[in-house]
């Protein structure tokens, strides 16, 4: 007949899975001295707990709330992109171009932000940095370029999930002001959403174009006028004529190559890099609620830093009268302000009973 050993288990209890172990146990002893112990400090939790909401109200009072406007743009690319990788470098370097230093003087220059007393007033850093000498000082002449470190540091963007959505949104202390920037953001974005050397050459190949043209109808108009007003076929009028006429199709020659070479760098700019076409999808309107400070989060923060206040305050307070009670336990014991000490055993009282007994004559009773 088989027996079975307890030692022989498969399994003993600390070589159980994980899973089979018995978790900790909290006793109801435990429970209780908890309870015991909130009870106790009960005055101490509720007084930080209020000190705690004052301090929530006093700053929701006292702070300026500040409103966020968004805003999404789409981002599309004429050119065929291979993989998801291209897509995002794509987005991602038209967010760059959104909170570039270019788009944010042309708003500021726009809307005169470096006036506005939310962008010129300088920080603490900037300030002291000043006085020290560490940095020049505020003129009206880079004025704007004050404004544009915390205009960047207000402006954000970040694409939307696995698409060519950008949303942009902008901080600011009056709703309307935040919507309005965050629109002409957007405005100066669509408008100069090519390369920077792109934007600085148009104007000029344009004029250029323009100038052509006129040199070119000039000659053709005086080659005309002389056709219609000559009266002598003579061979200075002859001579007239035919420098009147190489003058016409030279200046048409000049227009017509200049245009072709525009259109040609124009294909190959085409052809070498990708064309985007950016629109706005949903405008910028005036917040109605400020997004910081939210009220329900400052006070659930307050009441809960102010409870584990309380709780640290009564478990210092338990330490501190626990070391109180060992120090008057280990201290000499007094009574009528004398302090008792062991007497020497020559002069002990129990001593001196015994010595008595033994040099005491015993006495015995008489027979008759």
């Amino acid at each position: 007949m088989l027996q079975t050993n307890s030692t022989d288990d498969w399994v003993g209890r600390d070589n159980m899975p994980p899973d089979f172990r018995p978790g900790p146990v909290i006793s109801l002893a435990e429970v209780l001295a908890v309870l015991a112990f909130m009870r106790r400090h009960l005055p101490i939790m509720l007084v930080t707990c209020v000190a705690g909401l004052g301090i929530a109200v006093l700053f929701l009072i006292a702070v300026v709330p500040t409103f966020t406007a968004k805003a999404e743009l789409i981002v599309n690319s004429k050119m065929t992109l291979a993989d998801a990788a291209a897509v995002s470098t794509v987005v991602e370097s038209q967010i760059a171009i959104i909170k570039s230093e270019s788009i944010a003087n042309a708003v500021i220059e726009k809307l005169g932000l470096a006036q506005d007393p939310e962008f010129a007033t300088g920080q603490g850093s900037g300030m002291i940095s000043r006085l020290l000498g560490w940095s020049k000082p505020k003129t009206e002449a880079n004025a704007a370029r004050y404004a544009v470190e915390p205009f960047e540091r207000k402006l954000s963007a970040k694409r939307v999930g696995p698409t060519y959505l950008v949303e942009i949104t902008f901080d600011s202390r009056n709703p309307e002001r935040a919507a309005q920037i965050l629109n002409a953001v957007a405005e100066k974005y669509i408008t100069h959403q090519l390369d920077k050397t792109s934007l600085q050459d148009e104007k000029w190949v344009a004029d250029r174009l323009n100038e052509l043209n006129t040199q070119a109808l000039a000659a053709e108009t005086a080659l005309k006028d002389y056709d219609r007003n000559k009266t002598k076929d003579t061979a200075d009028a002859a001579d007239t004529r035919d420098k009147l006429a190489a003058a016409a199709e030279s200046s048409k020659t000049a227009y017509d190559s200049f245009r072709h070479v525009v259109r040609k760098a124009e294909a190959t700019q085409q052809q070498s890099s990708p064309v985007f076409d950016a629109s706005l999808v949903t405008g910028a309107s005036s917040p109605l609620r400020a997004s910081w400070p939210k009220p329900r989060i400052v006070l659930g923060i307050a009441i809960v830093g102010s409870l584990l206040l309380g709780l640290a305050a009564g478990m210092l307070r338990d330490l501190s009268e626990r070391f109180r009670t060992i120090g008057q336990k280990a201290g000499p014991s007094a009574e009528d302000g004398r302090i008792e000490r062991p007497l020497p055993d020559g002069i002990r009282p129990d001593h001196q009973f015994d010595a008595s007994a033994r040099t005491k004559p015993v006495r015995l009773p008489s027979s008759g």
